[in-house]
């Protein structure tokens, strides 16, 4: 276990005697997305005294930056009893925090363009049926143009989930930090961790606000999760990768439910103000070191070119604005959620692979529930830092 491989700064939070802070926590969180905000909420409320160390601001990276998509469609199966349970909670998402976080459950469809596509997705809702679950409904051409009268012609079946729908990330950050705020969690952002040591009874996060100790430690870091788990002499399979997004002009309205389409890249949704803001596998470089993600203007026309394909009177449409932010894949594109395999009292909430939004409520509540009951209540064997040693062993 030794020092974080980012240019932290060196210096320390002192008191009048010149001694650097030290405060003691029954949990300390590396991140403030949506997934250590949300991890913070559900623990705090529960009584233990947590603290989230995040280097930037809550809500800077993956957590404050995508499309903002509220969505069960699609999941890998060992996801999918999280993604469920957590659609349930951002129903319910007012009264657990007190803000929807602009919420608005408007469905989601995965639509297909050929014969073949008609029959992947026909495969997919059997193979949801076969192990229980029935949220993901297969409908044909004519009911894709009553849910989506502006597509086009060619479209030939679809997916519709409809209690999907989108929300404001960055809105949603804020919604569970203040929340866990509420109950006694204490957020330090622009704080750095330097150094991670485990003592005999305490983890120790040495940073540049000080020195913070914990019973238990959660890594909810995004794209530098695997860093921070190098550093704590485990190997976490995150991989930093960029992703973008664009956002057009105002339009007449058009559309309700969110798009996506079944073999080309795209998330595709229309704000109340008329803007439609376009994503959807759209990736880019990174300079992790630099924590920039830089816009590939290639990939968004291409981007571009499927959304004309789908919708074709908006191919005069002008682009407003383009964006980009980092997030942490896994090879298998399937989160990380549970406990380390080399170290006790940790736990690992990392590697969405660009999914993560939607997950973040259920994933806090996870975390909460692995420290405090032993468990989750939902089943998430499947996500489980373990299998990539498994498949190694194979």
């Amino acid at each position: 276990m030794g020092s974080l491989p980012t240019g932290i700064p060196a210096c320390m939070n002192t008191n009048r005697l010149g001694k650097v802070e030290q405060k003691t926590f029954d949990v300390v969180i590396i991140g403030g997305g949506i997934h250590g905000c949300a991890s913070a909420f559900f623990l705090a409320r529960r009584g233990l005294r947590v603290a989230v160390l995040e280097a930037d601001y809550c809500g800077r990276h993956a957590s404050g930056v995508n499309a903002g998509g509220v969505r069960t469609l699609g999941r890998p199966l060992a996801e999918t009893h999280l993604t469920l349970a957590s659609c349930d909670l951002w129903h319910d998402l007012k009264d657990l925090i007190g803000d929807d976080a602009g919420f608005v459950a408007q469905g989601q469809i995965k639509v297909s363009e050929t014969d073949d596509e008609v029959q992947i997705l026909r495969d997919r809702v059997s193979m949801l049926q076969s192990h229980g679950f029935t949220h993901e409904v297969l409908v044909d051409k004519e009911t894709v143009r009553e849910l989506v009268p502006a597509i086009s012609d060619h479209v030939t079946g679809a997916i519709w989930v409809e209690r999907d729908g989108f929300a404001l990330p960055y809105r949603a950050v804020t919604a569970f930090r203040r929340a866990a705020e509420a109950h006694g969690a204490v957020i330090h952002e622009n704080c750095r961790v330097e150094n991670i040591t485990q003592g005999a009874s305490k983890w120790r996060a040495t940073t540049n606000k000080g020195i913070f100790e914990a019973e238990y430690l959660v890594v909810a870091a995004g794209a530098w999760s695997g860093y921070v788990a190098q550093t704590l002499g485990e190997t976490v399979p995150v991989t930093p990768g960029g992703l973008m997004l664009m956002v057009t002009q105002r339009l007449p309205h058009f559309i309700e439910p969110v798009v996506g389409a079944t073999s080309r890249g795209l998330s595709f949704k229309q704000y109340d103000n008329g803007t439609v803001v376009i994503g959807g596998e759209l990736h880019c470089g990174v300079d992790i070191e630099a924590a920039h993600a830089e816009l590939d203007f290639s990939r968004l026309a291409n981007s571009a070119k499927i959304v004309t394909d789908l919708f074709p009177f908006l191919e005069h449409v002008s682009i407003n604005r383009a964006w980009s932010g980092i997030e942490g894949f896994t090879p298998d594109h399937t989160p990380i959620l549970g406990p380390s395999t080399a170290a006790s009292k940790l736990i690992y909430a990392c590697g969405f692979s660009s999914s993560g939004f939607q997950l973040g409520p259920a994933s806090g509540r996870a975390v909460s529930e692995l420290i405090l009951d032993g468990a989750s209540q939902v089943q998430i064997d499947g996500l489980s830092l373990s299998r990539f040693s498994k498949a190694t062993a194979l």
